[in-house]
């Protein structure tokens, strides 16, 4: 850990009102694509977490721009219902101090049954948080402009913003930007059946769900790294939840949030809109291996695994198959 690291981590700590002497050890921590990420252990045995954005003259995407602020959002709006994740200790422009849950990312060495049990418990926990409200539509850092009155115009904006990206850097897609945009514009109207802006992490996948095991049973720790974490349909949730895969296949994840009191409606206007939101994140997967410049294997993964899934959710947007409720 550098000087300026150590140095940064006591400056922020004294903002948070806690002693920079307390300061005992300071390390990076794996995981993190797009903020540098750090735990500060105090000399109590207390642990937090900072994050750092990269430098504003760093390439990104366009909805990247004031990521902290929509994390620290999420975190603020999570407590409310009493989910468990960080809670916010200072943030400013360019920092989040934070504090640490227990557990680890979600690993595969969970048993078939441990897994349903957790899938259960995390539908409960997504319940809760679609119970939170929002004062518009849209990522609350404004990086795309202002909360938006209404869904359609927001994720519109959204999406075009990600396809002036792809034009920008010109990044590879499995199909011309113009046609994925006029695939996109079939389901737009379905938007607007979406009336009440509704929390969003948008990035649950594994990696960002913490498990612990305080009495020897696995329980959710946390649910972190909320940056991603806009104001809209909560059916967007269920992209990352069911990551390359199809959330129709998680009985236990659906009989928790069904237990919960949500509902997941998958008729036909439910399944456009899902696959629309399936096209937005997998075109943001594309699109950001070419600001952050990943190696030649990560790109070359990208495009084997991800591309297939967004020709999948544009073919079927065009779709009108009978749907299932759920709830």
């Amino acid at each position: 850990m550098t000087e300026d690291s150590w140095e940064r981590a006591r400056r922020i700590l004294a903002t948070a009102g806690l002693p920079p002497d307390r300061l005992a050890r300071c390390r990076p921590l794996d995981g993190g694509t797009y903020n540098t990420v750090e735990e500060l252990l105090l000399t109590d045995g207390t642990r937090h977490v900072l994050k750092v954005p990269p430098p504003e003259t760093n390439p990104g995407m366009r909805h990247e721009r004031e990521l902290l602020v929509s994390e620290a959002e999420f975190y603020r709006s999570a407590a409310t219902v009493d989910v468990p994740a960080p809670r916010v200790l200072a943030t400013g422009g360019r920092h989040l101090l934070m504090t640490a849950c227990p557990g680890q990312s979600w690993s595969g060495t969970l048993t078939p049954v441990e897994q349903a049990a957790l899938r259960a418990e995390l539908g409960g926990l997504v319940a809760r948080l679609h119970q939170v409200t929002g004062p518009g539509f849209g990522y609350p850092s404004g990086a795309l402009g202002p909360l938006a009155p209404d869904w359609r115009t927001a994720f519109t904006t959204m999406y075009d913003a990600v396809l002036d990206d792809a034009r920008h850097y010109r990044a590879w897609l499995p199909r011309p930007v113009d046609e994925v945009a006029r695939t996109a514009k079939e389901a737009y109207d379905t938007l607007e059946e979406v009336t009440t802006p509704r929390l969003v992490h948008f990035d649950l996948w594994p990696g960002n769900i913490l498990v612990d095991r305080p009495d020897g049973t696995p329980r959710i720790g946390g649910l972190i790294d909320g940056e991603r974490m806009f104001w809209g349909d909560p059916l967007a949730d269920f992209v990352s939840l069911a990551l390359l895969g199809d959330i129709e296949d998680d009985t236990a994840f659906l009989t928790g949030y069904r237990k919960a009191g949500r509902r997941a409606d998958f008729g036909p206007a439910a399944c456009r809109r899902l696959a629309l939101y399936r096209s937005y994140l997998y075109l943001i997967m594309l699109i950001e291996t070419v600001p952050r410049a990943v190696g030649d294997d990560d790109a070359d993964w990208t495009r084997k695994v991800v591309a297939p899934q967004l020709v999948a959710a544009l073919d079927d947007i065009g779709r009108h198959g009978a749907g299932r409720p759920i709830g």
